[in-house]
């Protein structure tokens, strides 16, 4: 007899797959058995078993187009992880204008996921049911290191309204069996903080602001993740799961 994979049979969109976090969760909820759609502005590369759409989360129309092809292919949408999203650091390659920083940060960070959870409630209602994973950040929670960043960072700000998103978000849909839920990481190794990692000494730092003393791996954000997904955390709603290495503790 064959063990039941934890998603067995469910549909998953997955938006900023192409790497890090997104595409760890792609490969996990593959592995335990879900129909994975994995989105991203940026061309992706995973295995034939993989639906791979090139979309841009912050256009409304590329979502609902989106949304709709799921839907002719799978029938339902059970899952969705909000994983697009971008740092002041690359959010606009070559520019200083901290204006365009800041829309482009808040765009992608909280108009995307705005924009995918719009049309993606309306499919769950029918469904009653459903589990929307908004990833959001420790920096949504406390302030960004004086030693990392200036005071006016758009980062921290657009994550503490993803948080606030998904408070409100799961107020109003748990009458239709709609589950929202965050995850709050901790500094993570990905591309994403590639540009403060290489740095040993910047790293160090980052590493001690860890009781754990070091950084996150984007598979242990995923596995907070598919047990959101998952009908094990099934009376769970608007929290914000912290997996941060401790740091929010001290």
């Amino acid at each position: 007899m064959t063990s039941q994979k934890r998603l067995d049979g469910k549909t998953a969109l997955i938006t900023g797959a192409n790497s890090g976090i997104g595409a760890s969760c792609v490969k996990l909820f593959s592995a335990q058995g879900a129909n994975i759609i994995a989105t991203d502005i940026d061309r992706m590369n995973f295995n034939n078993e993989i639906i791979q759409i090139q979309s841009d989360v912050t256009k409304s129309d590329e979502a609902k187009k989106l949304i709709n092809d799921i839907l002719i292919r799978f029938k339902s949408i059970d899952i969705v992880v909000n994983s697009a999203g971008v740092t002041s650091r690359n959010a606009i390659p070559d520019t200083n204008n901290d204006e365009e920083i800041w829309d482009r940060v808040m765009e992608v960070n909280v108009k995307g996921i705005f924009i995918i959870s719009k049309y993606v409630i309306e499919v769950m209602k029918t469904q009653k049911q459903g589990s929307i994973i908004n990833l959001a950040s420790i920096m949504g929670v406390v302030g960004y290191p004086e030693t990392l960043g200036t005071p006016l960072n758009p980062y921290p700000p657009s994550k503490g309204a993803v948080i606030q998103l998904t408070k409100t978000l799961a107020n109003h849909v748990a009458q239709y069996g709609i589950r929202v839920n965050a995850i709050c990481p901790g500094f993570i190794e990905t591309n994403m903080t590639k540009s403060l990692t290489e740095n040993q000494s910047t790293k160090k730092i980052i590493e001690e602001l860890h009781p754990m003393g070091r950084l996150g791996k984007a598979e242990e954000v995923a596995n907070a993740a598919l047990f959101l997904a998952s009908d094990e955390s099934s009376f769970i709603t608007g929290s914000n799961l912290l997996v941060d290495g401790g740091y929010t503790a001290k």
